[in-house]
C-alpha cells in the first residue's frame, strides 16, 4: 500500500512540476512582450485550480499514510496555494489579473514564486522516488 501512494505521489510530482515550467514559461513570454497580459493571465488562471487540487491531494494523502515528514514539508506550500486563492480580490479575474499583474512588481513575484515552486516540486520528486524505491524493496 505504501508503494502505491508514492507512485501516486510521485505521477502527482510530475505534473505539478509540468505546471510549474508551464508557468514560468508563460510568465516569461509577458515579460518579453510575446503575448499581452490579458492571455497570459487567462491561460494561467485556469490551472490554479488544478495545481491547487493536485498539491493539496498530496498532502493529505501524506497525512493519512501517516508519513509525517513529508506532509510537514508539503503543508506550507499547499496552505501558501489556498491562501492566495481565497485571498484573490472581488472585481479581479482570478490569482492572475491582467490588470494588475505590471503594477507593484507582480509580474517578478509571480515569476519568483513559480521558480521557488519548480524547486520544490523538483526535491519533492526525487523524495518521493526515494521513497517508492524503498517502499518497493521492502514490500
Amino acid at each position: 500500500m505504501e508503494a502505491v501512494v508514492f507512485v501516486f505521489s510521485l505521477l502527482d510530482c510530475c505534473a505539478l512540476i509540468f505546471l510549474s515550467v508551464y508557468f514560468i514559461i508563460t510568465l516569461s513570454d509577458l515579460e518579453c512582450d510575446y503575448i499581452n497580459a490579458r492571455s497570459c493571465c487567462s491561460k494561467l488562471n485556469k490551472w490554479v485550480i488544478p495545481e491547487l487540487v493536485g498539491h493539496t491531494l498530496v498532502t493529505v494523502l501524506m497525512l493519512i499514510s501517516l508519513h509525517w515528514f513529508i506532509f510537514l514539508l508539503n503543508l506550507p506550500v499547499a496552505s501558501w496555494n489556498i491562501y492566495r486563492y481565497i485571498m484573490v480580490p472581488s472585481g479581479n479575474m482570478g490569482v492572475f489579473d491582467p490588470t494588475e499583474i505590471h503594477n507593484r512588481g507582480q509580474l517578478k513575484s509571480h515569476m519568483k514564486e513559480a521558480m521557488i515552486k519548480l524547486g520544490f516540486h523538483l526535491l519533492c520528486f526525487f523524495m518521493y522516488l526515494y521513497s517508492m524505491i524503498l517502499a518497493l524493496i521492502n514490500d
